[in-house]
């Protein structure tokens, strides 16, 4: 270490490396698990999803196929079995990101590098420790500052580049040069944040593997108490957790919200393998699950007692009922609220709760702020009980299913034209899995099927075969009377990708505006006419707003739960409301509708100080708010409504300019949307660039422009 504390670049010695392959471990699990003994044989196969038998080992890394040319063997050019070779097969870390050669698994194995942990071993003798250390990692390529100097790092595009310019933490991602100037000995053992996402991620230290119970003479008479009582915790996690020895032991806090994640990977475009990756990064692997493995059930048994437990739903809406129906049968008291990252096709009730249509590669580390910000909402559900029609002999009823795919929906329930559609599509996709594959071919072929079954006219006579009763009022003589083709029973204000078929009733003093919190469903019927007019803002026919609905049909008509088609048996079904379940909203800084349950008003004008500063300065300031404050040149001000988005900013900026060409270089103008006037105040300003943009200016209180 230089103690003189020279400015010279100096890189870490070997005295770190050994520290540093060791460090986050050695407090969660025994010494003689960081020492594996490592034989000449055949290295064992490569895991590549997480362990959660009594055979689970601390630190092992998670490997991924990979063929990103830019990624280097962690191993270095000495250890390095085929010497950065690019055509060599290589596997990425998911926890860790690390990549190494498939030939140099077995040499890493050798120098012990261990991943970060994910869990601390039980029954160990020393104490516990009520914190995570900091898991480093030698870094070729490194984004961003280094914490100690400020400085960006030399990027190394040669894929034959040997030089480690940094060492970052895998927990918290902080990162530093590589030289003792910036990163210090005492790095390696000093507590880690968990960074940015500590209030949501999990640490090792809560999730406990349970020691087997040894059957020792020596325990037998002084430790027998204590050996039951192990024995009983082992049976109790093996009841709840279906053989899992872990049990979760949380340190309960106000600032602690928790997360679950589960990823369907085949919802939607199949975006969720790379999402499943990218969580394991940011979070602790042990609270991200993928649902194409095993269902949401044994993790949620395994975390139900974490207080202030929030879960991220990545799929489709039925993957979402699917983790609400999981609730229901575990009973779970409070009921974790639920957050939607949108990977289906429709996503209409991650569209009413403001998680948009689909993922469009927004970074998960603003997603996860979202899901820890958002507002806590209800949204109803809804049972749906279905009989035999009475009013049917026995022989004459017709084939079909006997019950629907679901027996609760979350969004809507429907019969006729757009179920027949949807069961087009599933039985397609049943059948031909490959060519559904992206959101955009399922639209298309959702598309194409409506418009053979317009030319078909399949549902002109669902009103002949239909009784619909809502809180005691008969609704069948209208039905019959406007010949609707489509029934849908709503509780959500979306429907069919995004269109709103209640509409807003306005004036109409029969109805109010759609609520998914009010305990009443929506009833709307649809002709081939008002579906088509969906699409550009129409509506349907609304019929009532009920909290019970009998429903007699008397012949085999498609239907549909939430998405999930059949073609059901002339039945009886009668809807009703069957509990409230707690969702994740996602909070908007700005929008021109209030927010459901949003006790915040929106400010009627902002009054918005404009300074600008170059580039140069902007990057040689960024740290200091201070200096980037006295830095940058006065403009003037504009006021603006309180709704107004950065173009409309634009607009008023440039008018801003405008008029301080047009009078004296010793005066500032105050610009006031909606308004054409202005008045000066002093000001000394230069005219901007053509090509300036924004900059995130909230820490200092003012808008900065780069020229």
């Amino acid at each position: 270490i230089d103690s003189a504390g020279s400015n010279h670049m100096q890189p870490t010695g070997l005295m770190f490396q050994k520290a540093i392959s060791r460090s986050g471990l050695q407090h969660l699990a025994p010494v003689h698990s960081l020492n594996i003994a490592v034989s000449n044989g055949p290295v064992k196969e490569p895991r590549a999803a997480l362990e959660w038998t009594e055979n689970a080992v601390n630190g092992e890394h998670l490997w991924l196929e990979t063929n990103v040319s830019g990624d280097l063997c962690y191993l270095g050019e000495e250890s390095c079995q085929v010497k950065f070779s690019k055509s060599a097969l290589r596997r990425k870390c998911a926890a860790c990101k690390i990549v190494v050669h498939n030939a140099c698994m077995e040499q890493l194995e050798k120098i012990n590098f261990r991943c970060k942990p994910t869990f601390r071993e039980g029954g160990s003798r020393s104490p516990r420790e009520n914190f995570v250390r900091h898991h480093w990692v030698h870094r070729r390529r490194q984004e961003g500052k280094c914490k100690q100097c400020g400085k960006g790092f030399q990027q190394k595009f040669s894929f034959h580049s040997k030089e480690i310019v940094a060492i970052s933490c895998s927990w918290c991602k902080l990162a530093f040069h590589n030289k003792v100037t910036c990163f210090m000995l005492h790095h390696i053992e000093e507590p880690c944040s968990l960074g940015a996402h500590a209030a949501v991620i999990v640490p090792p230290t809560w999730i406990i593997k349970v020691k087997k119970p040894q059957n020792s003479l020596k325990t037998s008479t002084r430790r027998k108490k204590r050996t039951s009582f192990k024995r009983k915790a082992s049976k109790r996690g093996n009841e709840d957790n279906k053989g899992r020895p872990f049990v979760i032991k949380p340190i309960s806090s106000p600032l602690m919200k928790p997360l679950l994640v589960f990823v369907n990977p085949k919802s939607g475009g199949n975006q969720g393998t790379k999402i499943l990756q990218t969580f394991m990064w940011y979070l602790n692997p042990r609270q991200v699950f993928d649902l194409s493995q095993e269902g949401p059930k044994d993790a949620l048994e395994l975390y139900r007692k974490v207080p202030n437990l929030r879960i991220l739903a990545c799929g489709g809406d039925g993957t979402v009922g699917w983790i609400l129906s999981i609730l229901d049968e575990l009973q779970l008291n409070p009921q974790p609220p639920v957050a939607v990252l949108p990977l289906g096709t429709g996503n209409d009730l991650a569209r009413t709760l403001n998680w948009g249509g689909g993922y469009t590669d927004e970074p998960v580390s603003k997603i996860l702020c979202h899901v820890e910000d958002g507002t806590i909402v209800q949204l109803d559900r809804w049972n749906l009980q279905v009989e035999r029609n009475p009013d049917l002999p026995q022989d004459e009823l017709e084939d079909g299913a006997r019950k629907l795919p679901l027996s609760v929906f979350n969004n809507y329930f429907s019969l006729g034209f757009d179920a027949h559609v949807t069961l087009e599509f599933h039985e397609s996709r049943e059948a031909n899995p490959e060519k559904f594959n992206s959101r955009f071919r399922n639209k298309m072929f959702y598309a194409g099927a409506a418009f053979s079954d317009f030319l078909q006219r399949s549902s002109r006579d669902l009103s002949k075969h239909v009784k619909v009763v809502c809180d005691g009022t008969d609704l069948t003589p209208k039905i019959q009377e406007l010949k609707f083709q489509c029934i849908v029973f709503l509780n959500i204000p979306r429907y069919c990708a995004g269109t709103m078929p209640w509409g807003n009733p306005g004036d109409h003093r029969d109805f109010e505006p759609q609520r998914h919190d009010d305990g009443y469903i929506e009833v709307i019927g649809f002709t081939m006419a008002s579906l088509a007019a969906l699409q550009v803002g129409g509506h349907g026919e609304r019929l009532h707003q009920c909290r019970e609905v009998t429903l007699l049909t008397y012949k085999s008509i498609p239907m549909q739960v939430d998405g999930e088609p059949c073609r059901l048996a002339p039945s009886l079904i009668r809807i009703s409301l069957r509990n409230q379940a707690n969702m994740v909203q996602k909070s908007k800084r700005r929008t021109s509708m209030p927010l459901l349950n949003d006790p915040h008003s929106m400010p009627d004008r902002l009054r918005i100080r404009v300074n600008r500063i170059n580039l140069q300065e902007y990057e040689g300031l960024l740290y200091d708010k201070e200096k980037l404050r006295e830095a940058s040149i006065p403009l003037g001000i504009i006021v603006v409504r309180g709704d107004c988005d950065l173009e409309t900013c634009r607009m008023y900026i440039d008018r801003l300019q405008e008029d301080l060409q047009s009078v004296s270089s010793t005066t500032q103008r105050v610009h006031y949307q909606d308004q054409e006037s202005s008045f000066p105040r002093v000001l000394s300003v230069q005219r901007l660039s053509p090509r300036w943009c924004f900059l995130d200016g909230k820490c200092i209180s003012l808008l900065l422009c780069l020229a």
